[in-house]
């Protein structure tokens, strides 16, 4: 018979036993170590990437800090952007606080002025604000010519006159219509613009003509010109001396007589194409000033000038296209100084009027 186990104590198997019952408690502590491993290797690659952190500057910031946003950004690309530049603590403050905000899916690209150390919320509604938006504004008057535009262009925007006059030059590569010959007088078109600081002339140029096509797209320029018997450039021309010989108010009579002097083969006689000549802008012009020869001199020469004067708006090319229904032939500014102008058909009433405005210009 073996001799194997005869000197066991009866209790040594029971205490074996309970060496073996502690195992399911081994495997639970080894289970939370090894979640608590896991969780703090997860914090400790969210604190690496900023993800979820809850770091977040309180109040409106001080200092000034400029950013750019730009075209396709996402919330969270426009929060590290915001992040990298100290405008707020993480790019999850920003993402939280435009996450409660319905608005802010409507941060629109451009350069945005904002302070340093903002809160996410503060900063969401800096964006929001039109106010924040950094700009180069270029309000361009209607009627005024391209000699008068560039300079109003060159102090808006730091541009130089020759950057300007070498993208006007390309104006036939920059969306300058076909009809315009080559010509940009005309097709800068009046409007306010607003560029991103370090927008190019040929930026600036092609948002003008493209501006001038939008318009000429909403008045239907083209077909409406063929069927008052005119090309398009012709129109635009019409468009010009309207916008430069009256107010708003008389611009579809002045079209009028532009029509009715054109159908009975006279001179229009226009002030304004003379003073375009001379690059002048005088009221009365002397009888020296009216014999000038150019072919923008309309005393002089019949038929319209060769190109348009002045950059004409929306409603100047409307009048044409739609001019009032009448016979005048005749129209003078009898009140400049409170823009009144009367019409007549006779030569004799032309007199009267004539009269009427020397008597209160003296």
């Amino acid at each position: 018979m073996s001799q194997l186990g005869l000197g066991m104590d009866y209790d040594d198997e029971p205490r074996a036993r309970r060496r073996r019952s502690s195992g399911p408690l081994a495997v639970l502590v080894a289970v939370v170590m090894l979640g608590a491993v896991a969780f703090a290797g997860y914090l400790g690659i969210k604190s690496l990437t900023g993800a979820g952190s809850a770091d977040d500057y309180t109040g409106g910031g001080t200092g000034s800090v400029t950013i750019v946003v730009e075209k396709g950004d996402s919330l969270t690309a426009i929060g590290r952007t915001l992040a990298t530049a100290g405008v707020v603590a993480s790019s999850d403050a920003f993402v939280a606080a435009a996450a409660a905000n319905p608005d802010a899916e409507s941060i629109a690209p451009g350069s945005y002025a904002l302070k340093e150390g903002m809160s996410g919320e503060s900063a969401v509604a800096l964006l929001l604000d039109p106010a924040s938006r950094v700009v180069e504004k270029v309000v361009i008057p209607e009627g005024l010519r391209v000699s008068e535009i560039i300079p109003v262009i060159t102090k808006a925007t730091g541009l130089s006159e020759d950057e300007i006059k070498d993208s006007l030059a390309r104006a036939g590569k920059l969306g300058l219509p076909a009809y315009a010959e080559g010509e940009v007088e005309g097709y800068l078109f009046p409007a306010t613009y607003e560029f991103q600081p370090g927008a190019t002339a040929d930026q600036v140029v092609k948002a003008m003509l493209s501006r001038f096509n939008q318009a000429a797209d909403a008045v239907d320029l083209e077909a409406a010109a063929k069927k008052r018997g005119i090309t398009a450039k012709e129109a635009v021309i019409m468009a010009s001396l309207v916008q430069g010989e009256s107010a708003p108010e008389d611009y579809d009579k002045v079209a009028r007589v532009i029509y009715n002097r054109l159908d009975d083969d006279m001179r229009l006689q226009f002030d304004s194409t003379v003073n375009y000549a001379l690059g002048t802008s005088e009221i009365q012009l002397s009888k020296d000033q009216l014999a000038t020869d150019s072919p923008y001199n309309t005393y002089k020469y019949k038929g319209l000038p060769p190109g348009p004067i002045g950059a004409p708006g929306e409603q100047a090319l409307e009048a044409v296209l739609a001019p009032a229904k009448g016979t005048w032939l005749y129209f003078v500014a009898t009140d400049p100084k409170n823009g009144v102008t009367e019409f007549a058909t006779s030569y004799d009433d032309f007199l009267a009027l004539k009269r009427k405005f020397q008597a209160n210009v003296g």
